[in-house]
């Protein structure tokens, strides 16, 4: 009798739990679904967008990565933001609220603060220092402040009206440099990986890192002349925003110990004394200046009326959607190394891009393209695919503009070559015209584990470009053929994309990389411009008229419902609080960012994307400028 009380009760607490552990689910269940309908409501239409009012101030304080447009997984990148990472800052969204504001008599005044926006390329920087520029010049009070501040977002910050520096704080000015491993010793003696290469130009150096000690004298030639030509646009750039002597600033970085004891060891001090800052602040003493200056407001942060980058966004997008007409120039993105097929976040893929060139041809609403290249290159016949889509384009009767960002070298010079107008900042890399091959034989490296391959083949070269055997030397010489026909390609394709002569190509090529100014003086590019030049060309060219009378519009893949509302959910300041403090953001994180790693990627992918095969031709100039 007593088993069978023991026997109900254990049955009666177990069903007990089963009930608690499903009411439980059911109720967070509904308290998300509950938010997500009340969000829903807000989102697509109860709520409307807050105003712009009088007197406000533009807070500009970007969090993340500097690109020039997001990755393509929309829900990972909100719900990133929502439980609190940095994750990525679109370029054109800063630049487009900075000229915005310029011309707005709502925005009294901008506060910049760059401390924790990272930024990685000269060309990027110099658009963004340029759009601060237009503010201040345009009569805006652009009031900076930072804690610390490395030497790319100096440059944009320089550009202010006033520009405080902590007083622990220190400014990076140093100049610049480029240092890189080299593998040689690693791979083929410590590891007894061998590493053949086939390459066409005395400057293509891409592969020295896999197949030397150090770089080659052709390589340090090219190297510092990119160098002193982008330090040379620097000093100039920062010594007008400062009204400093270009000479001053640079005998203030060579006799920097001697200067640094003359204040007493003090980074902020020697700043304020060399004038590259205006005063010493800390943050919380520019918050009272802003307030001061500013419209109260006690409901808002710091007690003064404010705008973020996200509010001032969505009274921009809302405002240019009742005053554009249909007419529309198109922006086509390509960012980061050119691969096959889709390819994943932050690549180039030959078959995406293409499918988003070809979108834009048949919108009949689109009347010209901006091609805004970010690319160090990569696969040679993905890059043929997409510079193939620009001449479709051009056919078809819509001008195409290339917009050269941070870098658009090799493959992405050959994407850009076909334009009707190459725009390049005068800190761009490009050039780079050059091809190379790389086969990777591990099987050396697996007999020292005690492991050796064998088997057998239909022909003698059959096999020969796997990465688990030696190439026969004779298949060597048709590995070089391949890559000395592919670069006589490049060479004549670029030739007559530029109206040039084989011979001048060539000698601006040799796997040689340039800064956009000097590829103007050979002629690989039209006009020194950013982004906004370029799309007023390509509008002019196709007879849209003034600014005013169209729209411009990025091509992206399309959204599904989902992942567009969870996009607008977790942007909006409520939608993150709410994730925040709920904690769905972080739940759902670990099931929809993939785990990525690599210190080396570029070994990585080009060992992963051969279909079997460790031999492929490239164009691709892996530099990190």
């Amino acid at each position: 009798m007593s088993e069978i009380k023991h026997s109900a009760v254990g049955r009666f607490l177990s069903k007990l739990s089963n009930a608690l552990r499903i009411a439980r689910t059911i109720t967070v269940n509904v308290a998300f679904l509950a938010i997500v309908a009340f969000y829903a409501f807000a989102l697509f239409g109860l709520f409307r967008v807050k105003p712009i009012l009088e007197r406000t101030t533009l807070v500009i304080e970007p969090k993340g990565t500097l690109v020039e447009q997001y990755d393509d997984d929309p829900i990972a990148r909100a719900l990133d933001r929502a439980a609190g990472g940095k994750g990525e800052v679109q370029l054109r969204d800063l630049i487009r609220v900075l000229e915005g504001a310029s011309s707005d008599p709502r925005i009294d005044r901008i506060a910049l603060r760059l401390d924790e926006l990272k930024l990685n390329g000269l060309a990027s920087t110099n658009e963004l220092a340029k759009a601060v520029a237009q503010a201040r010049t345009a009569g805006k009070q652009v009031i900076a402040s930072a804690d610390s501040l490395t030497q790319s977002q100096f440059q944009v910050v320089a550009q202010a009206s006033e520009l405080y520096l902590d007083p622990k704080g220190e400014i990076h000015l140093n100049g610049f440099a480029v240092y890189m491993p080299y593998f040689r010793e690693a791979l083929q003696d410590k590891l007894g990986v061998d590493v053949s290469v086939f390459k066409v130009g005395t400057y293509k150096s891409a592969t020295e890192p896999f197949v030397q000690d150090a770089a080659s004298p052709e390589a340090k030639q090219a190297e510092s002349d990119v160098l002193n030509d982008q330090w040379k646009h620097y000093l100039a750039d920062i010594a007008k925003a400062r009204r400093l002597d270009v000479a001053s600033i640079e005998h203030g970085i060579d006799h920097m110990p001697a200067a640094l004891a003359e204040v007493g060891g003090n980074p902020a001090r020697l700043a304020l004394k060399a004038k590259l800052v205006d005063g010493l602040r800390t943050r919380n003493e520019v918050d009272h200046l802003l307030k001061a200056r500013g419209e109260p407001d006690m409901g808002a942060k710091s007690g003064f009326r404010q705008a973020s980058v996200a509010e001032y966004l969505a009274v921009l997008d809302k405002e240019a959607a009742k005053s554009r007409g249909k007419a529309k120039v198109a922006i086509v993105v390509a960012e980061g190394s050119i691969v096959r097929g889709d390819g994943s976040a932050g690549q180039v893929g030959g078959n995406s891009t293409s499918e988003l060139l070809r979108k834009a041809a048949e919108d009949e609403d689109v009347k010209a393209v901006v091609l805004r290249v970010n690319s160090p290159g990569g696969e040679v016949f993905a890059s043929e695919q997409i510079s193939r889509e620009v001449l479709r384009l051009r056919k078809a009767g819509k001008p195409v503009v290339a917009s050269m960002g941070d870098y658009a070298a090799s493959g992405g010079y050959q994407i850009s070559m076909n334009a009707d107008r190459i725009f390049a900042s005068p800190s761009t890399v490009t050039g780079s015209i050059g091809v190379f091959g790389l086969k990777f034989d591990v099987s050396p490296a697996l007999e020292k584990l005690g492991v050796r391959i064998d088997g057998v083949s239909t022909t003698k070269y059959a096999g020969a470009t796997s990465i688990a055997r030696p190439m026969p030397q004779e298949y060597r010489d048709v590995a070089q053929q391949m890559v000395e026909r592919v670069y006589h390609d490049f060479i004549e394709e670029v030739a007559a994309a530029r109206s040039m002569a084989p011979g001048k190509v060539e000698s601006a090529a040799q796997g040689r990389i340039w800064t956009g100014a000097k590829a103007k003086e050979l002629g690989l590019v039209d006009e020194l411009g950013g982004l906004q030049q370029a799309i007023t060309f390509a509008a002019q060219k196709a007879k849209l008229g003034n600014p005013d009378t169209y729209a411009i519009e990025y091509v992206e893949r399309d959204l599904k419902p989902i992942e567009k509302f969870l996009r607008r959910l977790a942007s909006s300041k409520t939608g993150q609080m709410a994730l925040q403090e709920s904690g769905v953001a972080s739940a759902l994180l670990v099931r929809v960012v993939p785990e990525t790693t690599g210190t080396v990627k570029f070994i990585e992918e080009y060992m992963t994307q051969q279909n079997g095969h460790a031999l492929k031709v490239m164009a691709h100039c892996l530099c990190t400028y």
